[in-house]
């Protein structure tokens, strides 16, 4: 931001008290979004910019006109006095004039200025973002320092810098994805232990499909607004969806339609279930209208009307459509939800406009709160049991491998891996991040409008794999297409394994690396700490006990593991301990590590692959 002198700061004796000094600072930041040569005052040129900004336009005169309502001293310009005057008038319910309603507008749409141009985020959703941090991790003793967070000012992007918060949020959405025990949590962090929580915080939001291509550590500590904001989001989104499974909510098998098997229902995406639920009660409702999205579909609030009339007819009746005013038609309906404590996310302005990320929250929201959905049959419930129960031995390879494939930042966000695969583009995409260039983009059917067209993108995939040297006896594209969990897994496994690879070659002198590569270095480096430990390979039993990887580990970073949190791993109690506070640690020095506990304790030998891995990419990139 351009410096602007001091004396262009002085607080009018009208002011003095009515702002505390971080509003005042929030203040001179809006101020300098105008002020955009830096003089210390905003002209008619400047000010027709930022107009442009907020979508607005105006003539010259009009441009004079709206300076005049805010200069006080008809110099033709507005100093940041005059600016601050204005602003609390408009506290006080004044000033809304033309020159407030600009500013009014800019306050929505922040503008970022950075190394790599203009960035913007909405003050609508970081408002709504902070109050649902504030309700969900309310009374955490680790937190009384910062919570609870001013909506209204910048205290966020404080509040995120240590790591803590962050932290504490992903736990919120996925409980027991970071180990609490591996946290920082001291009142006061020294700046490694602060990059330690924010590399937990990165690398576990990856872990639970996140996507943080261009976030880092040192991000969040800068406070970035933008990218925090992007993340925050991400892992809200995680937490309100999380729940919207069969497995949560079996009563879900009522949003079958006719001739749909419960398989299809499985395939969808969680959003998509959402609007299936909204629609299978404005059905019953007798309602004509559907809704397609959480934007224009929803921006007159009937359908939302609808739906809280038919979960809760006692409590939420029409009246709002007999609004017709559709601000005031919002508040209505959003005063119904606070009858049923479901208004949340959203004001009405929110609605009005579509906001589709805080109207998504919103609807799931409702429907955490209130499915109002029949429970299944004891045949209904036996039927979904065992399909679930089918899935259950891919289910944690599947997840793993979805949350790798995310954590790539392709255009393709991967929500059900056997059924997003199936086209063959999000397998060459993954290809092209893995090895990039290997793709010919040319010889790909972009958007591949039948099976002919798929199977021509998974044939190219297989060619791929063989290129690669992948092992795929007995497999072809028409598998991917149709699904064939167990070769998709196969063919998924082999490139999160090349990927490693890949990541060690680049990390090192440029050689390929092969496993026996990765044992040797190992065992070495823990023989050469002085450890008793060893691993034969990584179907080893005894790496159950985490000993051996801890002692690995700590070969890289010592400070991250607290030796006396780790047990013998005598019993099972011990080994599971010794596993989650193990994939924490390797988080904290920096490892993408995606298996879970349970990897580590049946020793998966593919998940103890990719863990040994990454420990060694974070040595060398290192240099440890």
């Amino acid at each position: 931001l351009p410096c602007v002198p001091m004396a262009t700061y002085d607080i009018p004796a009208s002011c003095q008290g009515e702002f505390k000094d971080e509003e005042v600072k929030e203040f001179m930041r809006c101020f300098q979004a105008f002020d955009q040569d830096g003089n210390g005052s905003i002209d008619s040129h400047e000010l027709s910019i930022v107009m442009k900004n907020v979508g607005e336009s105006a003539t010259p005169d009009q441009l004079q006109a709206l300076i005049a309502e805010v200069d006080l001293d008809k110099s033709g310009t507005v100093e940041f006095g005059e600016f601050l005057e204005m602003l609390r008038k408009l506290r006080k319910g004044r000033g809304e004039g033309g020159f407030a309603r600009v500013v009014k507008k800019q306050a929505q749409i922040m503008q970022i200025k950075g190394a790599v141009g203009t960035h913007s985020f909405s003050e609508e959703e970081k408002v709504a973002f902070v109050n649902h941090i504030n309700a969900t991790l309310q009374g955490d003793p680790h937190l009384a320092h910062v919570l609870p967070i001013d909506p209204d000012g910048m205290d966020l992007f404080k509040a995120v810098r240590d790591g803590v918060l962050l932290c504490k949020l992903i736990n919120a959405a996925v409980t027991g994805t970071i180990d609490e025990r591996a946290m920082n949590l001291g009142k006061t962090k020294n700046a490694f232990q602060v990059n330690e929580n924010q590399n937990l915080c990165v690398n576990s939001a990856k872990a639970i499909g996140c996507v943080t291509t261009n976030v880092g550590a040192n991000d969040i500590i800068e406070g970035k607004e933008h990218l925090v904001l992007g993340l925050v989001w991400q892992i809200i989104r995680i937490q309100l969806l999380s729940c919207i499974t069969l497995t949560e909510h079996p009563e879900l098998i009522r949003l079958l339609e006719p001739g749909e098997e419960l398989q299809d229902l499985l395939k969808l995406p969680p959003d998509q279930i959402l609007l299936r639920w909204f629609n299978y009660h404005l059905k019953n409702a007798g309602h004509p209208r559907r809704v397609t999205n959480f934007g224009s579909d929803i921006k007159d609030s009937e359908c939302y009307t609808v739906l809280l009339n038919q979960l809760a007819p006692e409590k939420c009746d029409r009246t709002p459509l007999s609004e017709s005013d559709l601000h005031k038609r919002a508040d209505l309906l959003l005063q119904n939800a606070d009858r049923i404590e479901c208004r949340a996310f959203v004001t009405p302005n929110d609605i009005v406009k579509g906001n589709t990320r805080l109207n998504l929250a919103f609807t799931a929201n409702i429907f955490n709160k209130l499915p109002g959905l029949d429970p299944p049959t004891e045949e209904e419930q036996y039927l979904a049991a065992g399909l679930l129960e089918d899935d259950v031995g891919d289910s944690r390879e599947e997840r793993a491998f979805r949350m790798w494939i995310n954590s790539l930042g392709i255009d393709t966000y991967v929500n059900n891996l056997f059924e997003d695969v199936r086209d063959g583009i999000v397998i060459l995409q993954v290809f092209d991040k893995v090895k990039p260039g290997i793709v010919d983009w040319r010889r790909v059917n972009l958007q591949p409008k039948n099976i002919y067209k798929k199977v021509e993108n998974t044939n190219y995939a297989v060619v791929l794999g063989k290129q690669s040297h992948f092992s795929l006896v007995n497999i072809g594209g028409k598998d991917i297409v149709e699904g064939n969990k167990k070769l998709v897994l196969g063919l998924i496994w082999q490139l999160m394994r090349l990927h490693t690879l890949e990541l060690l070659k680049q990390a090192g002198d440029g050689k390929d690396i092969t496993e026996e590569d990765i044992i040797r270095w190992s065992n070495n480096r823990v023989q050469a700490a002085g450890k008793p430990h060893r691993m034969v390979n990584f179907k080893d039993p005894t790496l159950a006990t985490g000993l051996f990887l801890f002692d690995l580990l700590a070969t890289v970073e010592h400070r991250a593991i607290n030796s006396e949190l780790v047990t013998p791993g005598a019993t099972p109690e011990e080994k599971e301990a010794n596993a989650k506070y193990l994939i924490s640690c390797a988080r904290k020095i920096g490892c993408t590590v995606f298996c879970l506990w349970e990897d580590i304790v049946e020793v998966k030998p593919k998940m103890i692959l990719t863990f040994v891995g990454s420990c060694m990419v974070a040595a060398k990139q290192m240099k440890k």
